[in-house]
């Protein structure tokens, strides 16, 4: 376990993260959950920025996406994401990583576009870089 914190004008957010950055535990994301702690996500890191899409196959509980770039500023969310679909999602380019949270969550606390994550996966080139990572 882990923990992100976002930050955008008005707000921010914190939550515990399971993290998931090999191919296997990206691959599992959150399938097979009937149920997900509000305060609680996953957070998907990818070795290097690229194209991400994702779907919902075997995943019980509707999900907010959010997608950030390598500074760990939001590029996109996708809001209530509809159990078991397996219609691609697709994140866009240069993604570095993914949370996934409740589905709802993001509208409710705000969180959009520009928001920026606090987690050590972004470096010291980080929008919001951590204590210690150059800022």
């Amino acid at each position: 376990m882990g923990e992100v914190r976002l930050r955008w004008d008005g707000g921010q957010a914190r939550f515990s993260v399971e993290i998931a950055d090999d191919a296997g535990e990206r691959g599992q994301g959150l399938m097979h959950r009937e149920s997900m702690a509000r305060s609680s996500g996953m957070l998907f890191i990818y070795p290097r920025p690229g194209r991400v899409s994702f779907w919902m196959r075997n995943t019980l509980i509707p999900l907010d996406m959010i997608f950030l770039d390598a500074r760990g500023v939001v590029q996109k969310v996708h809001s209530n994401a509809v159990p078991l679909d397996e219609t691609p999602i697709p994140g866009g380019n240069d993604i570095l990583a993914v949370l996934e949270i409740n589905g709802g969550l993001a509208r409710a606390f705000g969180i959009g576009p520009g928001a920026q994550m606090l987690h050590p996966a972004f470096g010291a080139d980080a929008a919001w870089p951590c204590a210690g990572a150059g800022g």
